[in-house]
Formats: C-alpha cells, structure tokens, sequence
C-alpha cells in the first residue's frame, strides 16, 4: 500500500481537474506506484507467492484500464504513457 501523503502527490501530479481522483490517468498512476513498490519487495522475498498473484492483478488492471484511455482518447494515452515511462 501506498501511504496517504504519496498517493495524494501522485494524485495531484496526474489529476485532469481540481478534483479529480479516479480518472484513467490517475488510476494508472497509482497503479504504476504500487506495482513499483512490490517489485522491490519481491526481489527481497523471492517466495512470497500471494504478492507475486496480487502483482499479476495489478498489471492486468492496468493494462484495462491503459486499454479503455487508447480506446476514448490516444492522445491521452499517449501522454499517459510518456509521463509514467512505460512501455507502449
């Protein structure tokens, strides 16, 4: 889990308009941030075979959820995965 404070930087970063918090561009965010985060703890904990599961299942959120924004607007999708460095 992400705490509060860093989620609401990363919120703040990638929302659309002032109050935004669940568009596709910050789902993706937070997403990218917790994926990152397991990452590290699973390179330390090689076994932990339910983080590697739920690791799964955030990658295949996000790539939905990265699907659905180049379905509605590319030019969204393309500045979305600019900005979080991913691969397209």
């Amino acid at each position: 889990m992400i705490p509060t404070k860093e989620k609401q930087k990363i919120i703040e970063k990638y929302k659309l308009h002032e109050r935004d918090t669940g568009s596709a561009e910050v789902q993706i965010a937070v997403l990218t941030e917790e994926i990152s985060r397991l990452l590290k703890h699973l390179e330390k904990n090689k076994k932990d075979k339910l983080s590697r599961r739920g690791l799964l299942g955030m990658v295949s959120k996000r790539r939905t959820l990265l699907n659905y924004l180049k379905y509605e607007d590319e030019k969204r999708y393309n500045t979305a995965v600019k900005k979080l460095k991913l691969q397209q």
